[in-house]
């Protein structure tokens, strides 16, 4: 049948959208994100928002097992927060990485470094409105709303990245990437659990995106 080629979809995904270029139309590759999150720290076990602190000693062990699944191919590019566990986590995956602001952790404030339970036997209403309200912010922090909009932008600016890239960070900035693939509300933000060393990959481009499994 003639005609031109169209996208085809390849493990769930449409693999090329059509981009302009010089008034005509051209197959653009699809853009290949995944998201790394970082291993467990002492804040982990403790269940509390986390200072910048280093990985503890069992998240080295387990992120020597990660590494035999990740392959970065030639031309890829690794990106990390700029905490130290996720340039720590970067590290022990092998993967020579490139600090990006972008993929900043959730900014808690003066809540960093103290537990859930301290906070709600102390602040009970502070608490129930940061759960259940979007727009709350935490005390020297930034609301919900703000996380997820900024990491929106951060993932449909990969235009200007390679095709491939591996992004190490926390479990905020995943679980707001997966809302913005999904356009969620941001309410589903709570129905998302990421765990540390969870790979979670989105597929396409700016804009328009799908959750790999």
């Amino acid at each position: 049948m003639g005609g031109a080629a169209g996208p085809r979809a390849v493990g769930g995904y449409w693999c090329f959208a059509w981009a302009s270029i010089g008034g005509g139309k051209v197959p653009r590759v699809a853009t290949r994100m995944t998201f790394v999150c970082h291993g467990s720290t002492a804040a982990t076990r403790r269940a509390a928002f986390p200072l910048d602190e280093p990985l503890e000693p069992a998240a080295v062990a387990a992120a020597a097992g990660l590494a035999e699944r990740l392959h970065l191919p030639a031309g890829g590019q690794v990106l990390t927060g700029p905490t130290l566990r996720c340039r720590q986590t970067a590290e022990l995956l092998g993967l020579p990485s490139t600090v990006d602001i972008g993929l900043a952790d959730w900014k808690l404030g003066s809540w960093a470094g103290r537990t859930l339970d301290e906070l709600s036997a102390e602040a009970p209403d502070d608490i129930q409105a940061w759960i259940t309200d979007p727009t709350s912010t935490p005390p020297g922090g930034e609301p919900l709303t703000s996380v997820i909009e900024r990491v929106g932008r951060w993932l449909d600016g990969s235009d200007k990245r390679p095709t491939r890239v591996i992004a190490v960070t926390h479990p905020a900035v995943i679980r707001s990437a997966i809302l913005h693939t999904l356009r969620a509300p941001a309410d589903s933000f709570w129905r998302i659990d990421v765990s540390p060393l969870a790979v979670v990959e989105v597929r396409g481009h700016p804009g328009r995106w799908s959750l790999h499994a």
